[in-house]
């Protein structure tokens, strides 16, 4: 190879780490291209669940108490949902475990999030000051856009996370302002109809995380192609 030309070239320790970074960040990334599509389609479940109970709470007509305190509150629960969410309100229990899950649920959703945009975030910043050091090699030039949008995607996919974390947050915080139990709910129902409020409010934010959260693979999945090909000029150079 002619001396000007391998000047061109990073030398084959640097290329040895590039094509390391090639393989293993691109295989992390397609994880993260389908993960938060996961996570999306369990907060907008959730959020369902809500705008369900939400639906019903707005019309129905506040009923007695029957005696048997296992018997379920036919004015509280939503039409279908206790089968397909488990949420059922009963006579003589206060809020049901299973609302108690789904709030647990979204705080860990929540907890994930912001961890890996905390992890990505910086990994990113490290990212962008490495990537800036392959400009030395006129070889790579006409892919220094593809490696910096890699980076850059990923960078606003953390960012994205951050946010979902905060949303996720807030709508925990809104129906721990909701009293669940039958006898709360039926005062309310009764009277201003606040609770419904609360629980629309809550599932709109957990449909804007759940956008989010599939935003946030969709940019992933976007630098599948730049790494394969960034990835085989890479491998072509080594061997050649």
């Amino acid at each position: 190879m002619p001396e000007d030309q391998t000047k061109s070239v990073p030398p084959e320790p640097l290329l040895q780490v590039i094509a390391n970074l090639a393989r293993f960040h691109r295989e992390h990334e397609q994880f993260y291209a389908q993960a938060p599509l996961r996570q999306a389609g369990e907060v907008h479940a959730r959020s369902r669940a809500l705008k369900s109970l939400a639906d019903r709470w707005s019309v129905t007509e506040v009923g007695e108490p029957v005696g048997n305190p296992f018997a379920g509150a036919a004015d509280l629960n939503a039409p279908g949902l206790v089968a397909e969410s488990g949420i059922l309100f009963m006579e003589g229990e206060g809020e049901p475990v299973e609302l108690q899950r789904l709030k647990r649920d979204v705080g860990e959703i929540a907890d994930d999030c912001e961890q890996t945009g905390i992890w990505l975030a910086h990994a990113m910043e490290q990212a962008w000051g490495a990537v800036g050091i392959l400009a030395a090699y006129p070889v790579l030039a006409d892919l220094l856009g593809e490696r910096h949008r890699i980076v850059a995607n990923d960078w606003q996919s953390a960012g994205l996370l951050a946010l979902v974390a905060h949303l996720l947050r807030r709508s925990v915080d809104l129906l721990d302002r909701v009293t669940f139990s039958p006898a709360a709910l039926r005062a309310d129902l009764g009277s201003e109809r606040y609770v419904p409020a609360y629980l629309f409010a809550a599932s709109e934010l957990l449909d804007r995380a759940a956008d989010l959260l599939a935003e946030s693979a969709t940019l992933v999945r976007d630098n599948e192609r730049r790494w394969r090909v960034f990835g085989a000029r890479v491998r072509g150079l080594r061997s050649g």
